[in-house]
């Protein structure tokens, strides 16, 4: 399909909703345990940093694919996984207490994510799914 710039078979369609579902598992997995601010210093100092650091470059990696991405249906499942990775990126910044949404945020745009990916597989429905 020539509208879609980096979602353009459903095989990459397929690998996007197995990653946005399985983080999805994760970000509701993230509601038992509930995130505080990093600490400037001692014991998960340096597992916060380095969560800090991945949601960032996550972040960074789709608003790029958001950039590339022609369909307007393709934008929006990648500003949406943005949205999700930002909102992760708040989470270990600021902790649940700061910013208590940021979690049901973030839940709920990869939630959407999923739909969207689901409405893109379905438009490359004339294609096998694993060629």
């Amino acid at each position: 399909m020539d509208e879609f710039a980096i979602l353009s078979n459903r095989k990459r369609v397929l690998i996007a909703l197995i990653h946005s579902i399985f983080f999805l598992g994760l970000a509701v997995r993230g509601f038992a345990l509930p995130r505080t601010a990093i600490p400037s210093h001692g014991p998960g100092h340096i597992s916060s940093l380095v969560m800090l650091v991945i949601y960032g470059i996550v972040a960074i990696v789709l608003a790029i694919l958001t950039w590339f991405a022609r369909s307007s249906k393709e934008k929006l499942y990648f500003m949406l996984c943005v949205a999700s990775a930002s909102f992760g990126f708040v989470r270990v910044l600021l902790g649940d207490t700061a910013v208590p949404a940021a979690q049901y945020l973030r839940v709920l745009m990869l939630a959407s994510a999923v739909g969207v990916g689901l409405w893109i597989y379905r438009s490359h429905a004339d294609e096998p799914a694993l060629d």
